[in-house]
């Protein structure tokens, strides 16, 4: 063997083994990277709030809400505006990371019976760097809630570019996005450190859509890079009141999305000792896989809402959340039966009492359930 073939020889191998050791290092860095969310039983990154002094009195209101947070919180909060986060809801994907830091959450359904939520971040986000998963694809009816928060909307991708002729034209998701300019937080516009595929969040293996994870604080960086901090939004806040003295005693409160779809039943448990409601998903507890804690509302709206579909080849649902239609409010171990209307998406949905009343909320989550009309509630009837 010449030694002009050997030295080609020995450069080949130097040159796969220094392939091989980049790979590795690569691989190793992104796995390592992904190990952010914690399995199930094990203590998440968003569990332990530390960038406030839990000693500070919390005397400053929510707007969103009405709870109390810190000088500390609202000091981060005032910099932003609210970020809605699409978080899928199914049966594979659960437990859930990140609707326990959620001001406000909607749950509607996507398609085949299967529940979405949106989450509305502020202000109990802002103590922390909350893990937000599995991120899921927007939805016309969801994107309808967005303007009038004129919030940061995150997803992975969606239904419906403008120019997609198989899905109908009430549903076009992006279309709307896009029509309506909505601060767009797309994942797939995104880079690594703020949203990336987490295989193992959980102790099972998942289907790769369930995977997607967001940071809430990565998506505020990339939203003050383009020119979206601050919130000169001129926002009107429901009204806000504190715990009734004389409380009831209505639990449970049960209902189903669609009679087919068992896993995706929803009860919420009245709970006195903290004058909340805990959340089950088909005789499971829900949980946040970050808190490993029971999802809890201080107030539950039913939101009835007209159900058409699917319309199109993506069996793509529609969910009218304009207009106006009929509503149930549970608080306090009580019910409001009332009414709600919001007149364009970016007007705000208003909810009102029999006697046309604006509702006042209790200080806390709210969770707005859009439910098809004419779907049964069951609670006992005082």
């Amino acid at each position: 063997m010449n030694r002009t073939k050997l030295l080609f020889i020995l450069a080949g191998i130097s040159l796969f083994v220094l392939t091989i050791g980049l790979s590795y290092f690569l691989f190793s860095s992104l796995n390592s990277r992904s190990k952010v969310i914690s399995p199930v039983g094990s203590p998440g990154p968003t569990s332990k709030k530390s960038r406030i002094d839990p000693a500070l009195p919390r005397t400053e209101i929510c707007p969103l809400n009405g709870a109390k947070f810190t000088v500390q919180e609202k000091d981060t909060w005032s910099t932003r505006r609210p970020l809605a986060v699409m978080v899928e809801n199914h049966l594979d994907s659960r437990p859930l990371s990140g609707l326990g830091s959620a001001d406000i959450i909607y749950e509607a359904i996507a398609e085949g019976g299967i529940t979405r939520f949106m989450g509305m971040f502020y202000c109990a986000a802002a103590a922390d760097n909350v893990t937000v998963a599995p991120v899921r694809s927007a939805r016309i009816y969801f994107t309808k809630l967005v303007p009038e928060y004129d919030a940061l909307y995150n997803h992975v991708g969606g239904a419906g570019n403008c120019d997609d002729p198989t899905v109908d034209e009430r549903a076009k998701a992006l279309c709307f996005i896009r029509r309506n300019k909505i601060k767009d937080l797309d994942q797939f516009g995104l880079d690594f450190k703020t949203c990336h595929r987490v295989t193992n969040r959980l102790d099972k293996e998942v289907a790769y859509e369930h995977t997607m994870a967001c940071y809430t604080d990565e998506l505020y960086k990339v939203a003050a890079k383009r020119k979206w901090d601050g919130w000169d939004f001129k926002f009107v806040p429901w009204k806000f009141k504190e715990d009734a003295a004389q409380k009831g005693n209505i639990t449970p409160i049960k209902f189903g999305f669609w009679s087919n779809k068992s896993d995706y039943d929803v009860t919420w448990d009245y709970d006195s000792s903290t004058n909340s409601y805990l959340r089950t998903d088909g005789g499971v507890k829900t949980i946040d896989l970050n808190t490993s804690e029971q999802i809890a509302a201080k107030n539950v709206v039913i939101q009835f809402v007209k159900e058409t579909g699917p319309v199109d080849e993506h069996l793509h649902m529609l969910y009218e959340v304009t207009g106006t239609g009929k509503m149930l409010l549970f608080q306090d171990g009580l019910v409001i039966s009332g009414t709600w209307t919001k007149s364009a998406p970016a007007a705000r949905t208003k909810f009102f009492d029999a006697s046309g009343k604006e509702v006042q909320f209790n200080r806390g989550p709210i969770w707005i359930e859009l439910i098809p009309s004419g779907n049964e509630i069951e609670y006992p009837r005082p």
